[in-house]
């Protein structure tokens, strides 16, 4: 393979600048995803923890089916299930909808795991000192202990958090126009893999950071210790 026919098919400048409004679409779309997914699927797993914490039996029988459900099915098959089976039950959800109750029902099962991993982690002592100034169990859990579980695995939920960011890109089975489904669209239109690999550099662009974060976070716990 020659040079011009490498530079047509992978570093074609004139197929970037033909087809970049659709790839600066695609990226806000996934900016749009992570800045919801992350965050809605953070939270509902928060709570789920926190209603584990309170040890109510046949409660935490239920929460336990819920995460090993979730946790057992992947992403892109609970994705395919919302878009395409929620309409046979009159439940006609747009695609992007669809992705986040799929994002989130999935992700918050993981996150779940995680804060109550470091829930558990605090001495139950914590709880009782934060009950002996005048708190209820809920008020010694939000401002005593989650502050102390969360800072525990922060490691984890920033690990979840870049896998959950990275699975977005199957967003694209379901046609919603995130970067790799437009970066898809491009690459048949200027039928070249240009489109791609800027897609890739996008990516890697969007996750260094946040490997990098990781990476300190990991670093300073270990020597923490």
């Amino acid at each position: 393979m020659d040079w011009e026919t490498l530079r047509f098919s992978f570093l074609n400048y004139e197929s970037i600048a033909e087809v970049y409004p659709l790839l600066l679409r695609g990226f806000w779309m996934t900016i749009k995803l992570c800045l919801l997914v992350g965050p809605l699927g953070f939270i509902a797993g928060m709570v789920l923890a926190t209603i584990f914490s309170f040890h109510i039996r046949w409660l935490n029988w239920v929460l336990i089916a819920y995460v090993d459900f979730f946790r057992s099915i992947p992403p892109l098959v609970l994705l395919i299930y919302i878009n395409y089976g929620l309409p046979m039950f009159g439940l006609d959800v747009p695609a992007f909808v669809a992705v986040l109750i799929a994002f989130t029902l999935n992700s918050s099962s993981y996150y779940g795991e995680i804060v109550r991993a470091g829930i558990e982690s605090i001495q139950a002592g914590q709880m009782e000192a934060a009950r002996s100034t005048g708190l209820n169990r809920t008020q010694a859990m939000i401002y005593v202990v989650l502050p102390q579980a969360l800072r525990n695995v922060a490691p984890d939920l920033i690990s979840n958090t870049l896998e959950l960011i990275k699975a977005t890109s199957i967003a694209s089975v379901v046609a919603l126009p995130e970067l790799l489904r437009m970066a898809r669209v491009s690459q048949e239109l200027v039928f070249n893999a240009t489109p791609l690999l800027v897609a890739a550099a996008i990516y890697l662009v969007m996750l260094w950071p946040i490997v990098r974060l990781l990476s300190r976070l990991e670093r300073r716990m270990m020597s923490s210790h």
